[in-house]
C-alpha cells in the first residue's frame, strides 16, 4: 500500500457495466518531501506521476488516501473487473520522523 494525496476527480460518460455508478479520485502518490511537510499547511505536489484509483470509501479533493495497484487492486471485486489502482484507506493522521541517519545531515 502506498499513501497519496487526492487532487482531483473523474468522472465517465460511460463505463464497464461492474464499475457503474463509481467514484474516482485523482491521487498524487506522497514522495519524501510530503511526508517531511506533514499533512497540515502548504502541500506541494510530488513529481510522481498521478493516478486514477477506484473508491468506494468517500475519499475526498485533499484528503490523504492509502491505495494499491496491479493485480491486488482488481481483489475485491467477484468478476473481472478492469481496476489498476484503489482506495484502500483513509488517512486521518500520520506522524512520520525521518531516520536521523538520513544521509542528509551535513556536520
Amino acid at each position: 500500500m502506498r499513501l497519496g494525496r487526492v487532487i482531483g476527480r473523474v468522472t465517465l460518460s460511460q463505463a464497464v457495466p461492474s464499475v457503474t455508478g463509481a467514484r474516482w479520485l485523482i491521487v498524487n502518490p506522497l514522495g519524501r518531501e510530503q511526508y517531511l511537510q506533514g499533512l497540515e499547511g502548504e502541500v506541494s505536489l510530488s513529481r510522481e506521476p498521478s493516478l486514477v484509483a477506484y473508491d468506494a470509501l468517500g475519499g475526498g479533493v485533499g484528503q490523504i488516501i492509502g491505495f494499491v495497484e496491479g493485480r491486488e487492486a482488481a481483489v475485491p471485486f467477484a468478476s473481472p473487473t478492469p481496476i489498476d489502482a484503489i482506495c484502500t484507506a483513509l488517512v486521518d493522521e500520520m506522524f512520520y520522523r525521518p531516520p536521523e541517519n538520513s544521509g542528509d545531515v551535513k556536520a
